[in-house]
């Protein structure tokens, strides 16, 4: 009996933490959204909210950027008019929940443009901060 007790226990327990994971999974698919969302409407700054605000933000690219002001420049600078920006499409997205406070997201990333359709893939790390899931590393290619 006490043996039954236990399975269920640790079931039950599996379960709560499967939950707790993709309720996260599901908040995190959230800010993505809500960025290119940002993004094809033209608002850098707006996408830029998924970021964490902090001066050990990291982006890497073909170079290396720290701190969300240098990330929001750079971002401005390359794409400096709607044509540039084109429509984003994050695709192929992997959350994985690493605790109550991490969680790592592989996928795609496309811009519909006028002239061509670049696109490439991510590794972000995620935390969860007072104000919610933020990047606080994103690696893309």
């Amino acid at each position: 009996m006490k043996r039954i007790l236990l399975v269920f226990s640790v079931l039950a327990f599996a379960l709560t933490i499967s939950a707790q994971s993709d309720k996260e999974a599901a908040a995190i698919r959230k800010v993505m959204d809500d960025q290119a969302a940002a993004w094809n409407r033209g608002d850098i700054e707006g996408f830029m909210q998924g970021y964490w605000k902090s001066e050990k933000l990291t982006f890497v690219s073909s170079q290396v950027t720290r701190g969300w002001q240098q990330t929001l420049d750079r971002y401005k600078k390359s794409y400096d008019s709607r044509e540039k920006m084109g429509t984003l499409t994050f695709s192929d997205l992997e959350i994985t929940v690493l605790s109550k406070d991490a969680a790592v997201v592989l996928g795609s990333w496309s811009l519909k443009r006028a002239n061509d359709l670049p696109g490439g893939k991510f590794t972000l790390i995620f935390r969860k901060f007072k104000e919610g899931w933020r990047v606080v590393h994103d690696h893309t290619s």
